[in-house]
């Protein structure tokens, strides 16, 4: 028994050691290959269920994933990001218009619901919100946070392939609320990734403007247990300025022109 103790300890320490963030934040069980594996079975426990997640199916809605994946390349372009060739940053949409969310898996497995997307105004509001989510994956925080919630030992039998528990887990996953401090570098993040593109870099402020506007009746789950919505807009539009970002493009007509093509 003291054996198979020690042999876990060891394994524990090597793990960390090799699957800690270079950025800081927490131990991490996940490799950069974990992520991806793990992100792939999510992927596919979400496309399993049509009824719960009604994805739009991109042949038929080529205009509007066509206009997502844009948004998407200008992000990745911006050559900001440490995992930027590592991960599959493929995007499905969610037809759920009452739904104001978008989630992004270990891997980068993005999912954005319609109802965040009709509730937007413009592209780089979009933008801001898709790059937050990037940046979720990008820095593994979902895994990083995991591994805090879920414990070593079930975290390893995940690593192993435990398919009940990946099951579990990943319904965890998709409405796992992240810690202050995970939330406040999406933030920061978000703005670094838009910062050499042609979007205003502090876009994602949009949206918690909004929220503020309707007095928070639609507040997401998501946002209950974060900062306040006031003090991110205001760290956006601080972390473009610190940063020195200048561009200011919105691109309103373009992004309501792709809301007319999303199902009713």
């Amino acid at each position: 028994m003291k054996k198979n103790i020690l042999i876990f300890g060891l394994l524990v320490l090597t793990l960390s050691s090799c699957a800690t963030s270079k950025n800081g934040g927490g131990f991490n069980l996940f490799t950069i290959a974990d992520d991806k594996k793990f992100g792939a079975e999510v992927a596919t426990e979400i496309e399993s269920d049509p009824t719960k997640y009604k994805i739009l199916d991109s042949s038929k809605n080529v205009a509007v994933y066509k206009y997502i994946y844009k948004v998407r390349d200008n992000i990745l372009n911006s050559e900001q990001m440490e995992h930027r060739t590592d991960f599959s940053w493929r995007i499905r949409v969610i037809h759920d218009d009452s739904t104001l969310n978008a989630f992004c898996t270990p891997g980068g497995y993005i999912y954005v619901y319609t109802g965040i997307l009709k509730f937007l105004d413009s592209e780089d509001q979009f933008a801001g919100i898709l790059a937050h989510e990037i940046a979720h994956a990008d820095k593994r925080h979902s895994t990083r946070q995991m591994t805090q919630m879920f414990g070593v030992q079930m975290m390893l039998q995940i690593v192993a392939g435990n398919r009940e528990l990946v099951k579990q887990v990943s319904g965890a996953l998709i409405g796992l609320k992240f810690s202050r401090n995970h939330e406040t570098e999406a933030d920061l993040y978000s703005v670094k990734y838009l910062c050499p593109t042609a979007y205003n870099a502090a876009g994602g402020a949009g949206f918690f403007e909004k929220i503020q506007a309707v007095g928070g009746g639609r507040t997401p789950e998501f946002l209950s247990t974060h900062p306040d919505p006031g003090n991110r807009v205001q760290n956006f539009q601080t972390n473009k300025l610190e940063l020195g970002c200048t561009a200011d493009g919105k691109f309103v007509n373009e992004y309501k022109a792709m809301v007319t093509l999303l199902p009713r």
